[in-house]
């Protein structure tokens, strides 16, 4: 395995909640599981501190950083801008295939919600984010928000948990996917960004169950 795979094996482990939030990262564990020199993982624990995934400090080592709740409520804001922006070119240049794609991912989530499969919902809910995202085409746009997303990947909100949330949510995606599918341009980045605030907003008001939850998953 290249150095390069290795750092992003250990990436994805911080990011998807494998190595949990405050946990230490001790330079000998890492060396193992990893299989990367000692000098490989103190290179890239540089590289994770300047990503923001992880902290240092002297004398205590490494661990995985926590973001609190007052700047996951920050990131959500940023990305309703950027996800705005990505709509907006997606029904730009929308076509059959990427409009039955969005459509199948919408109805996905339906199904599951009513199945009562909320963790399974949230999952695609998460697809069909990532599909708006695809087929709009912005590198610029699709950078800035997976940089944005590492930071909170792992403490995804429960939101669909708050009562009403889960209606709410369909509404809110529909809104969205049927303004792509139009191209309506104006219409699909108001709905995004209207959507993502709603979810800020609802994290902001400290209405999430058990506050924020590393095994959810989904920004719902």
């Amino acid at each position: 395995m290249s150095t390069n795979s290795n750092y992003d094996a250990l990436r994805g482990a911080i990011v998807r909640g494998d190595l949990a939030p405050d946990a230490r990262l001790v330079e000998a564990d890492i060396s193992s599981t990893f299989e990367m020199s000692r000098g490989a993982v103190r290179t890239a624990l540089i590289r994770l501190e300047q990503e923001g995934l992880v902290v240092r400090e002297p004398h205590r080592g490494a661990r995985v950083r926590k973001v609190p709740d007052e700047e996951a409520v920050e990131i959500l804001q940023a990305r309703a801008v950027l996800e705005g922006l990505a709509v907006r070119q997606t029904a730009e240049r929308i076509d059959d295939a990427g409009a039955a794609r969005l459509q199948e991912c919408l109805a996905r989530q339906r199904e599951l919600l009513d199945a009562g499969d909320l963790l399974g919902a949230s999952d695609a809910n998460a697809d069909l984010h990532a599909a708006l995202l695809e087929l709009s085409g912005h590198g610029t746009a699709l950078r800035l928000i997976r940089a944005l997303n590492s930071q909170t990947v792992r403490y995804q909100y429960r939101t669909i948990l708050i009562p009403g949330r889960s209606t709410a949510s369909v509404a809110e995606h529909k809104a969205i996917v049927e303004a792509v599918v139009a191209g309506r341009s104006d219409q699909a980045e108001a709905a995004m960004r209207n959507h993502l605030f709603n979810v800020a907003q609802a994290v902001q008001r400290g209405l999430l169950p058990g506050g924020i939850d590393r095994a959810s998953r989904g920004v719902l």
